[in-house]
């Protein structure tokens, strides 16, 4: 395919904020997430929809041209949004569309992703860069390493043991919060999509998420070192706010700050109590407690436990949750000491022991 905007970005405007070696680092990484998560093979055809507004996107629109050098590349800032859906409209099933967004790209009411994959088209979604610069941006090319050895390996060990306990615990550096029931059937994103409808989302990858089948029988206490703010940025306070959960609910909080108080005073608003939902097995590497970024969707995959807090989670379904009036997913990080699936250690010393 020839490319809708043919001229290159200059080498020289990329490399004053990220570097050559960092570009070359992200060219091999997704090499390997087109490889062997996609499985993207020519003759398919591959659009990738770019912006140049900040590095990172920069960055990763030279990386894929080095992947892709045949695909169509369309600057989304300088074509209309009809002129896009047009593209895509020309594409075949098992294409490919690339999505690399300084924001979120916006097409009237077309929901882009869902709606491609309606196509049957394989879709990577890099959104919300503008969000990671210096250092931040190095640790997202960092995580789009894909290890298929590691992901689908101990990916698919933490979802058996997950789908065979009765219970679980999460210490999180002298307190505990315990699941006093069986789980959900654990879901995957590992970057292996052989048995699920679609190929692709939002990378980067690396998690397995799961929730109590009673939502009532989770107590005690979890300390949180980031949460997600009312911007869906990371806030990470100057020390872990402790949160007391009691039969699936937060009933107090410790050592609170003004940011995570309207928070919870948003959920209570809507939705009259706060519920403690998600339990996800974050996998990806590149992040932990010390290396952050500020977006809440990327950062989301950091290795360790995150939570869910409200009432809203589109995955499972719970009879005591009422959905027409669940509006809040709010994700908070947990100081990750120890995790343990029955009597089972499976996560110590910063890693998944499985």
């Amino acid at each position: 395919m020839t490319s809708l905007i043919p001229q290159e970005i200059p080498t020289a405007l990329i490399l004053n904020a990220i570097s050559e070696d960092a570009i070359v680092a992200a060219e091999n990484h997704l090499r390997d997430v087109l490889a062997l998560a996609i499985e993207y093979k020519a003759p398919h055809a591959a659009i990738i929809v770019f912006d140049t507004r900040c590095e990172l996107a920069l960055a990763l629109t030279e990386a894929y041209r080095r992947c892709l050098p045949t695909a169509t590349f369309i600057d989304f800032d300088t074509i209309s949004a009809d002129a896009v859906l047009a593209a895509f409209a020309e594409l075949a099933a098992n294409d490919l569309v690339v999505l690399i967004q300084s924001t979120n790209f916006r097409l009237e009411a077309f929901r882009i992703r869902i709606e491609l994959f309606k196509r049957s088209l394989k879709v990577i979604e890099h959104p919300h860069l503008s969000r990671m610069t210096g250092s931040q941006a190095l640790y997202y090319i960092a995580s789009l390493a894909y290890d298929p050895a590691y992901y689908r390996g101990v990916g698919r060990a933490l979802k058996a043991r997950i789908d065979g306990a009765r219970f679980g615990v999460v210490d999180s550096g002298g307190e505990r919060l315990v699941f006093d029931s069986p789980f959900e059937s654990a879901k995957l994103n590992i970057g292996d999509y052989s048995e699920m409808n679609n190929v692709g989302g939002q990378f980067p990858i690396g998690e397995v998420f799961t929730e109590a089948q009673d939502l009532e029988a989770v107590n005690g206490r979890v300390r949180i070192f980031v949460f997600g703010d009312t911007a869906f940025q990371v806030n990470q306070p100057e020390k872990p706010i402790t949160l007391v959960i009691t039969k699936g609910r937060v009933t107090d909080v410790i050592d609170s700050t003004p940011e995570f108080d309207q928070v919870l005073a948003n959920i209570r608003a809507d939705e009259g109590e706060v519920w403690l939902r998600e339990l996800g097995f974050g996998m990806n590497r590149a992040f932990t407690q010390q290396r952050t970024v500020s977006d809440i969707g990327t950062y989301e995959r950091m290795c360790g436990i995150h939570l869910s807090l409200g009432a809203k989670h589109g995955v499972y379904n719970k009879a005591i949750i009422k959905r027409a009036t669940a509006r809040y997913h709010v994700d908070v990080f947990a100081v990750t000491q120890a995790v343990y699936l029955d009597d089972d250690l499976v996560y110590s010393n910063g890693a998944w022991q499985v």
